[in-house]
């Protein structure tokens, strides 16, 4: 057996020559895309649209193929309902095309003008980042949603999907693929890494040569941890979700359940779901009890501390690693603090500044949790669901950043620029 032969199935046999070739298109791509006219750039968004649902059968049918493979190597539930696309999910997909194809261009937006006293006129203006590499495990939605987005402000997209969702990523990519034709614009302007081997992951994060300018991980702690380390081009940070609802003591019993349950059990394996519950050791009786029950009876294990062992014998009990633990599945912890400042420690403590809530009737309550709490996103009676760029009118998000530098929250069109300086004179120089 020859050593080409033995090479695993979507193994290249020069993978280094063609992710530089993956890269000189996409920089080449991305200067055509730069001066791209919205029309052109929206009729490409709605194009695609259009193919996705034309093909959503044959979406469907690459989709069976991940699942299996996904069931036959012993996947969780909550990884398989991640990885998974039936009608509704694909129309999801194509409509969040049509919604980004109705958002303003950022491109070329002016920031803020000004005029200096030697009569100089300032602009600062918002253009595109140029190439954006997305590295991204069992989301095949992400194909779509990244592509779309980076496209919108006038960036190429080098999309390098798992192994567990090519067959649905490479359906979707076929699609907007499609629209690209149809709108005249270059078809590398979105590529999909044709390889599942790890080693073009290596080159990515080392920046094809200079091609890519930013790089957005989109996966579990291990891919985000070696994009960290590895990374030889700027990281929009994603790490782990682990989310908090506090149920304040002044919060409404009625609204607390529902928040509680729709932010853990809604979408186990979505990073904006709730993995930690803290309730007020000042709520009125009987909450904790209730909020616990209504966890365990809409099927969640809930691992808690011992007043919370104590309001249902259903509970086991809760370990330190809980309190950091992302699971991602119909599992969450819960504890009992006293008051809205030991909530915030507990969160400082443990949390992944993500996205966290509190479910409180006080507005005093509520704002001192907001202000003091440095999330990326804080909501005040609200689920941690929310935390999605199409809830946010962002059409839909390439992730969710934790960072603080350049963007934080949903990664939307407006985030997916950057700006620079214009400035027009009448002949000024500069006084030695």
């Amino acid at each position: 057996m020859t050593a080409s032969s033995q090479r695993k199935p979507g193994a290249l046999d020069d993978i280094a020559e063609v992710m530089r070739g993956i890269g000189r298109q996409a920089r080449a791509a991305a200067r055509e895309l730069a001066l791209a006219p919205t029309r052109a750039k929206d009729e490409m968004l709605r194009a695609g649209a259009r193919e996705l649902r034309a093909q959503t059968a044959a979406i469907i049918e690459a989709n069976a193929r991940d699942l299996a493979a996904a069931k036959g190597a012993g996947r969780p539930a909550a990884f398989l309902d991640r990885l998974a696309l039936d009608p509704k999910r694909v129309e999801g997909i194509a409509k969040g095309l049509d919604d980004i194809a109705g958002l303003p261009d950022p491109v070329g937006t002016t920031l803020a003008r000004w005029t200096r006293p030697n009569g100089l006129v300032i602009e600062r203006v918002r253009v595109p980042l140029g190439v954006v590499g997305i590295i991204y495990e069992s989301r095949p939605n992400v194909t779509a949603d990244a592509g779309a987005l980076c496209l919108k402000a006038g960036n190429a997209a080098i999309l390098r999907g798992g192994s567990e969702s090519q067959h649905s990523s490479g359906a979707i990519h076929a699609c907007l693929a499609g629209g690209l034709r149809e709108a005249g614009l270059p078809e590398a302007a979105i590529q999909l890494v044709p390889t599942t081997d790890r080693e073009a992951v290596g080159l990515m994060l080392k920046g094809l040569d200079g091609a890519i300018d930013v790089i957005v991980p989109r996966g579990g702690k291990s891919l985000v941890a070696r994009v960290q380390e590895e990374a030889r081009v700027p990281v929009f940070a994603h790490l782990e979700g682990i989310c908090h609802t506090y149920v304040d003591r002044s919060a409404d019993l009625a609204m607390a359940k529902a928040i509680v349950v729709n932010a853990k059990m809604r979408r186990t394996g979505v990073c904006g779901a709730t993995e930690t519950l803290l309730v007020d050791a000042e709520a009125p009786s009987g909450h904790l009890e209730a909020l616990v029950a209504a966890l365990l009876d809409a099927g969640c294990e809930v691992r808690g501390d011992a007043a919370s062992r104590k309001a249902d014998a259903r509970v086991k009990p809760a370990t330190e690693l809980d309190w950091s633990t992302e699971y991602l599945d119909a599992i969450i912890a819960v504890k009992v603090v006293e008051g809205v400042d030991a909530a915030v420690t507990h969160i400082e403590t443990y949390g992944s500044q993500h996205t966290d809530c509190i479910v409180a009737q006080d507005q005093a309550t509520a704002d001192r949790f907001l202000q003091r709490l440095d999330s990326a996103i804080v909501l005040h009676n609200a689920s941690t669901q929310f935390a999605d760029g199409g809830e946010f009118g962002m059409g839909a998000e390439i992730g969710i950043s934790t960072g603080k530098l350049h963007a934080r929250g949903p990664v939307g069109v407006e985030q997916l620029t950057t700006f620079k300086y214009v400035v027009r004179g009448s002949g000024q120089v500069r006084p030695g």
